[in-house]
């Protein structure tokens, strides 16, 4: 598959063109009415995942839906999540307001061995992982640079070669993830072709796609919104117009 081997043809590890990075507004400590989640649980801890191959957390009936498309080997991507991860969740999902989707959009090869092991755990599991990843990125990135030319020439044309630079199994193990689940993962050519159509489909469905951390309110895609201080005035808003 052509769009396949573009992807691996190589590992960007440092931050390019198609990460953005931005300065924002501050952020609103104004009240949200919320929800009541059903039964008195959290909405936070409500995921599914989606028709296109995301992971939904939150009340899948909220009145805004916020959509990221997230790249396991951008640096943007893991300051949104270190800066506003935290904030998006205990403000805006528990309110039931607000739903939050992560999709996958891989940039490049190690991209998407992270990205089959972060989906290769129950579906709640899914979150916690991509933030342990993000949080492992540049150790991963280390490895992966300290092998030898050798072993990236032999090892860095797929995912599983890749995954093995950057330890990935046994990081995963450390995580409860066992390692015969997680080669099995990332021999899965379907989860793979899974995530390349997910690019396509991105692309096609938003053809002003800037990049990663990339942005979608209510089926509108945020330009120029890479970062938790650009995103949050809009968030608001968008729960303002609806009460």
């Amino acid at each position: 598959m052509k769009s396949m081997q573009l992807l691996l043809a190589g590992i960007a590890i440092v931050a390019s063109a198609a990460c953005n990075a931005e300065k924002g507004a501050a952020n609103s400590d104004a009240p949200i009415t919320a929800v009541a989640p059903p039964q008195g649980g959290d909405w936070s801890k409500m995921v599914t995942k989606t028709a296109e191959g995301g992971y939904l957390m939150g009340n899948p009936n909220a009145d805004v839906k916020l959509v990221e498309f997230g790249s396991m080997t951008c640096p943007h991507c893991r300051e949104f999540a270190e800066q506003g991860f935290g904030t998006l969740t205990e403000k805006y999902v528990k309110s039931g307001r607000v739903s939050y989707e992560f999709r996958n959009y891989v940039r490049d090869g190690l991209d998407l061995a992270m990205s089959v092991v972060a989906r290769c755990g129950p579906v709640d599991r899914f979150y916690p992982m991509t933030d342990a990843l993000f949080k492992s990125q540049s150790e991963l990135f280390e490895k992966v640079q300290s092998a030898s030319p050798e072993q990236q020439q032999s090892l860095g044309q797929t995912p599983q070669g890749l995954a093995q630079l950057a330890g990935l199994s046994q990081w995963a193990a450390q995580r409860g993830l066992p390692s015969a689940r997680t080669n099995a993962c990332l021999a899965n050519q379907n989860e793979a072709n899974q995530l390349v159509q997910m690019n396509t489909d991105a692309n096609t469905q938003y053809p002003e796609f800037q990049g990663t951390p990339g942005f979608v309110i209510n089926g509108k895609y945020l330009k120029d919104t890479a970062t938790w201080e650009k995103l949050e005035p809009q968030l608001r808003a968008a729960i303002g117009e609806r009460g």
